[in-house]
């Protein structure tokens, strides 16, 4: 474990927080993998600041494994750190501090650990490393990674997304999207309330209907219990608007999200806003109140991931995990419906809780290190063996 929290050490080291650059922490995965003669391909962001990063250990054969992760991180102002959080703390109580240890530093770091040993492996089926960028503010640069890998590389590769997950499998997980809605209303003084439209009264009536529909969701039976919100849940966690408390408001804006099941898509779910939004926009309109309500996405739709085409890749991770794990689903986005999408079975996997995630004094246990580490040795071994379809 020496060595994974030797690399830990420095790519907690890597302020590589989304609003920045991730490319120094990529340069430094590139000449660490150079050392050992292992190629690698960046495939960059629109703007050039940022990269998505592919690497193959092992021949070039059908099979395969990709050990998928994200670089950036989540911003660390605000929080109230013990330590400075881009220097590795050990604290000594069995946990490592530091932004990005368990959201997913600690999976990346027990990839490269185990390089020098794979590098001289008999591997009859390649492993791949898949390293993306802002993932964290909508899972934005996997699909580039992701259609680049399909088309040059491998189709019948399995991914393990390294999110972390306690090193249970997770076989399913809620699609999200984030939509901001602006309405424009009329301005005029609050004692001509008959000469005016209140976009505060109207946001309010849409915000009620998104409670209500995640409600209609639950009657209808759009439920699955395996998920510990078992239905597709929609939040308003923004909201602002008016002026003075005389005047009408002219503009409410509120920002929400839709957190779908993997059995509903995004699309099914936001239609029912849409249309409620037009007929409350026509009733008004009809009574001479004048309004405008506009609804724009706040980020590409992550894809949920469902419990299906997963049987190879699940039967590999549960042949080398302790007898008593299962499987779980998870309501927090991943990028791996966007590998799923692409048609390569998926499973989200990796050390550390999601309860450490975001949080000030983030941290991972050494075990989860250790039995990380222990699972990509066993997964190794396995790929010695030749490619068998399904």
């Amino acid at each position: 474990m020496t060595n994974a929290i030797a690399l830990l050490t420095k790519l907690v080291s890597f302020d590589t927080t989304s609003r920045g650059s991730n490319l120094a922490l990529i340069e430094f995965v590139e000449e660490y993998l150079t050392e050992y003669g292992i190629a690698s391909e960046r495939v960059m962001s629109p703007c050039g600041t940022k990269a998505n990063l592919i690497a193959r250990i092992g021949p070039d054969a059908p099979g395969g494994v990709m050990l998928s992760g994200h670089t950036d991180v989540v911003p660390v102002e605000g929080q109230p750190w013990s330590t400075d959080p881009f220097t590795l703390f050990d604290g000594e109580d069995g946990k490592l501090y530091g932004r990005g240890t368990c959201d997913m530093k600690g999976f990346i770091a027990c990839a490269l650990a185990m390089v020098p040993e794979w590098a001289k492996a008999p591997l009859q089926q390649p492993i791949y490393f898949g390293f993306s960028y802002d993932e964290e503010i909508g899972c934005v640069g996997a699909p580039a990674l992701i259609k680049r890998f399909y088309e040059h590389y491998s189709t019948t590769a399995h991914v393990i997304v390294g999110e972390p997950t306690s090193m249970q499998p997770v076989v399913a997980q809620k699609g999200a999207t984030n939509l901001r809605t602006t309405v424009i209303g009329r301005e005029a003084h609050s004692s001509q309330v008959n000469q005016g439209t209140s976009a505060i009264h109207v946001a309010a009536r849409l915000v009620t209907f998104i409670e209500d529909t995640m409600a209609a969701l639950v009657e209808e039976g759009k439920v699955n219990e395996a998920f510990n919100v078992p239905h597709t849940s929609l939040h308003v966690g923004k909201i602002k608007g008016g002026t003075a408390i005389n005047i009408m408001a002219r503009e409410c804006q509120f920002e929400w999200e839709i957190r779908h099941l993997p059995t509903e898509t995004f699309d099914e779910v936001f239609a029912r806003f849409e249309a409620y939004a037009e007929t409350l926009s026509a009733e008004l309109k009809a009574r001479g109140k004048a309004v405008e309500i506009v609804t724009e996405p706040l980020n590409v739709t992550v894809p949920g991931l469902a419990d299906r085409d997963n049987h190879a890749v699940l039967r590999l991770a549960k042949d080398h995990l302790p007898s008593e794990c299962c499987n779980h689903a998870v309501a927090y986005a991943t990028e791996a419906g966007q590998f799923q999408g692409q048609g390569l079975q998926t499973i989200i996997l990796g050390p550390g809780s999601i309860a450490q995630a975001h949080q000030p004094d983030e941290y991972i246990e050494k075990s989860e290190l250790d039995a990380c580490l222990a699972f990509m040795n066993c997964m190794g071994k396995a790929l010695e063996q030749p490619f068998q379809n399904g």
